[in-house]
């Protein structure tokens, strides 16, 4: 199995970040305008809907200001039975968010292109939390036709 990993350090306490992860409308501001149902309490499902498609994550973990897990229960074929992750530290003025999306059977053109956006989306959350502002879907970098 592969997975897809990012760093990112965001200038906010963990806190926020940790929010911005568990509330449908911090989750709306920076990956999918479209968002709805539970993502703030262990075996909820958050529905995230886009112009491609959309994926449902059942909660699995929540580690207040630390961790958030989800697993994926409905969407793309290669998405659904895998497990998408944030660990936050604190590193002085920074939270570190090391993010890992795990258990791809293989290393498909798709998650090439699931690690792109994924990075895109990082950075929309870095963006939401540090200015106020994100670029979730509909109003993100498209980068082919898969969005």
């Amino acid at each position: 199995m592969v997975d897809i990993l990012h760093r990112v350090g965001i200038k906010s306490e963990p806190d926020a970040v940790y929010a911005a992860l568990t509330s449908v409308e911090g989750l709306a501001g920076w990956w999918a305008n479209d968002t709805r149902g539970v993502a703030d309490e262990v075996g909820g499902v958050a529905q995230f809907r886009f112009g491609a498609g959309g994926f449902d994550m059942k909660v699995r973990e929540l580690t207040p200001g630390k961790r958030v897990s989800w697993e994926v229960v409905e969407g793309p074929e290669e998405w659904v039975g895998t497990h998408v992750e944030w660990d936050l530290s604190q590193a002085e003025d920074y939270t570190i968010i090391l993010f890992n999306h795990q258990g791809w059977k293989e290393p498909v053109e798709f998650m090439h292109h699931c690690s792109t956006k994924w990075a895109l989306f990082l950075m929309s959350l870095k963006s939401l939390v540090e200015t106020g502002k994100g670029t979730p879907d509909p109003h993100d970098v498209k980068i082919d036709n898969w969005n």
